[in-house]
């Protein structure tokens, strides 16, 4: 008689083959691969993806002299961007920074996609207009800028800035502009005058109650803006320059020549030489009485305000020593004295 077979444990008979326990495993993994794609997707979204649907372009300025972290926190603040960190590291894939000036972006954009337009060029630009520049100057640094040719960099200096009589020079007002890159050099000559007119309106009021012409005004400011070390020394020299003038002397300013002779390779205000005092100009103060014909340079308002506001003195003549203190004296044998004391 047989005996019968034993019975397997339980646990041998619950135990999966080999072959199904690869598809469990495989399974498992899939299940865990689809809900880390699902959890990095949301994540992405939440990071790179668009703050908006649907948005207008709208136009966000970068200051000079801004702080990048700083204008990356605005960024997510006022809701151009989802996350700050997602899109530095977006600009750093770029190669991108933010540079100064205007962008057009869109709350519909994504980080990638904002990042790309700040890797580009701004479609404005900061253009900085430092105190006592003549327009020449102005023009070298606006078509540096704006990428201005040669022609049009000519044109703006020989026609666009001499349509009016009184705005040939002195009225391109020195300050901080934001600029299209596309905006027509013409244009940006009117852009000028028009902040000129309205910074030099509450000064022309004040020439016209002292009598005094602002064709005038602008003439001796922008020698006082060129003759100063500083801010603290334009009303002493207008009030030499205003007594100088009221008592029909030639004015024998050094800036004026430096004017007419122009760039000779050694910059616009270079020194001027014993035999540039001899040449034929209406700007040669030293040869002719009176004021130029125009201004020499286009003034600050400390400038403006010190030829409106001179200090009160005896002296005609002046000058600055080596370490750009100034010098008055009341007699030319006073004025040699102070040359031979801080010149020689």
């Amino acid at each position: 008689m047989e005996l019968p077979t034993p019975l397997k444990p339980m646990t041998e008979l619950a135990r999966p083959s080999p072959k199904r326990r690869v598809f469990i495993f495989a399974g498992i993994g899939i299940v865990v691969l689809v809900l880390a794609i699902a959890a990095f997707s949301v994540l992405y979204r939440n990071s790179f993806g668009a703050p908006e649907k649907n948005a207008e372009d709208e136009r966000f300025i970068v200051a000079l002299n801004s702080n990048d972290g700083k204008i990356i926190e605005r960024l997510q603040s006022e809701g151009f961007v989802k996350s700050a960190r997602a899109f530095r590291f977006a600009l750093n894939w770029n190669q991108g920074a933010l540079e100064p000036g205007a962008y057009k972006i869109s709350k519909a954009m994504s980080a990638w996609e904002a990042a790309k337009i700040f890797a580009g060029d701004p479609y404005m630009k900061w253009i900085v207009i430092s105190e006592g520049l003549r327009k020449e100057e102005i023009a070298e640094n606006l078509g540096q800028e704006l990428g201005w040719s040669e022609d049009e960099t000519n044109i703006w200096i020989a026609k666009d800035t001499t349509a009016r009589a009184n705005y040939i020079e002195g009225i391109y007002f020195p300050d901080t502009y934001l600029i299209p890159t596309d905006e027509a050099p013409a244009d940006i000559a009117r852009r000028l005058q028009a902040k000129f007119d309205e910074k030099f309106a509450p000064a022309a009021k004040e020439a016209l109650a002292q009598n005094i012409r602002w064709p005038t005004l602008l003439k001796i400011a922008s020698i006082v803006q060129r003759e100063a070390a500083g801010k603290s020394d334009m009303p002493l020299i207008a009030g030499v320059l205003w007594n100088r003038l009221l008592k029909d002397m030639k004015l024998e300013v050094d800036a004026t020549i430096q004017y007419a002779r122009g760039n000779t390779g050694n910059g616009w205000w270079a020194p001027i030489k014993p035999d540039d005092t001899k040449m034929d100009s209406p700007f040669n103060t030293y040869k002719y009485k009176g004021l130029p014909p125009h201004p020499i340079a286009n003034p600050g308002l400390d400038a403006v305000n010190a030829v409106l506001f001179p200090q009160e003195t005896d002296c005609f003549y002046y000058l600055h020593d080596n370490s750009g203190e100034i010098h008055c004296a009341k007699t030319f044998e006073e004025h040699k004295e102070n040359i031979e004391m801080y010149l020689r």
